[in-house]
């Protein structure tokens, strides 16, 4: 089984990704491909250069590319949960596998993942509300097909886990929609 995860920054995507790895399956970030590309050519690794360089990625090697990298660095028996699902043609060749697949997406009110992404202290995070703002209006969409399409990859979700009430309730959520993937 292959489950991807998308949410917007502080969403939670990273505990949902802990939940599932204590389940068994195998950790993956669509991310590592685009760090991969910027260790061999010698860059840091920011939020901005991490998006510039999956901007590149797909506009030369098409829109699917993350996912087919992806894809082929799996072990065909394992079952894996794919963070960072950025662009709904990231999903079509590991949807296209064979395997059971389920597109998550993890979702929270703004203040919440406001507060998350504070408390986490990573570079590059906003430190105001209006900069999160900015970041995921670029995010969200764009009219570069190369470009990141959040709405997009929320549109054709599976399942939306809401991630305002702790882990308890996240994790009773994930279960659920696990259990209704096994069941069909």
């Amino acid at each position: 089984m292959i489950i991807g995860v998308a949410g917007l920054n502080g969403a939670g995507k990273g505990e949902v990704i802990k939940l599932l790895e204590a389940k068994g399956f195998v950790a993956m970030s669509l991310s590592d491909v685009i760090r991969d590309v910027l260790r061999a050519q010698g860059l840091d690794e920011s939020r901005e250069r991490m998006i510039e360089a999956g901007r590149v990625l797909r506009a030369e090697g098409g829109p699917s590319v993350l996912g087919e990298r992806m894809l082929a660095k799996m072990d065909p028996a394992g079952d894996y949960a794919v963070d960072s699902v950025r662009h709904p043609a990231e999903v079509e060749p590991l949807r296209g596998d064979g395997r059971p697949f389920l597109l998550l997406w993890v979702d929270a009110n703004e203040s919440v993942r406001f507060d998350r992404m504070r408390a986490r202290g990573r570079v590059g995070d906003p430190e105001t509300l209006e900069e999160l703002r900015i970041l995921e209006a670029r995010e969200l969409g764009s009219a570069n097909p190369a470009a990141q399409q959040l709405n997009a990859v929320q549109e054709i979700s599976d399942r939306v886990l809401k991630n305002d009430a702790g882990i308890d309730v996240l994790s009773a959520a994930l279960d659920e929609a696990l259990t209704s993937v096994i069941a069909s």
